[in-house]
């Protein structure tokens, strides 16, 4: 992925919450990975989220730091913050608390953002904190290397 990236010319920032850091490590994992990942932020908080990401006090109060809307914000926000072309943004429940029937431990959230649009998807994995986190790191970074190929094509 960092590769392809590469020889397209496109960066890439994260907004990372439940996964506190995966993502970008998996990213720097890579040499060369400076030429294409600019960098991210671990939004734990949802002050961090409001305050260095943009999402709207509003929509976390009315939804959830856990939802749709709070990561279509985020990847924008870190896109906008970073001036990037691509960004990933995950958001989720990694347990073992915090679950409810509606919002349940291993759900999450996930938004990849570039200058046509924003894809959100949700996956709602099962484990531990740890096999959650990591799915979830995965997954971010699966989104990632498949909006890059629909960039490069383009």
């Amino acid at each position: 992925m960092i590769a392809a990236a590469r020889d397209a010319g496109l960066t890439i920032a994260v907004a990372e919450s439940c996964t506190g850091g995966l993502v970008a490590t998996l990213l720097t994992e890579v040499p060369g990975a400076s030429h294409v990942f600019l960098g991210g932020i671990v939004a734990y908080a949802d002050e961090i989220k409001r305050d260095l990401l943009g999402v709207p006090a509003a929509t976390l109060a009315t939804h959830g730091a856990v939802s749709a809307q709070v990561a279509d914000a985020m990847a924008s926000g870190v896109r906008k913050r970073f001036g990037v072309d691509i960004a990933v943004s995950i958001t989720g429940i990694a347990g073992p608390e915090g679950g409810s029937d509606e919002k349940p431990v291993g759900l999450v959230w996930f938004a990849v953002a570039d200058a046509a649009g924003t894809d959100i998807v949700s996956h709602t994995f099962g484990g531990d904190r740890h096999d959650i986190r990591a799915s979830a790191a995965r997954t971010a970074i699966d989104m990632l290397y498949r909006r890059i190929i629909t960039d490069i094509k383009q």
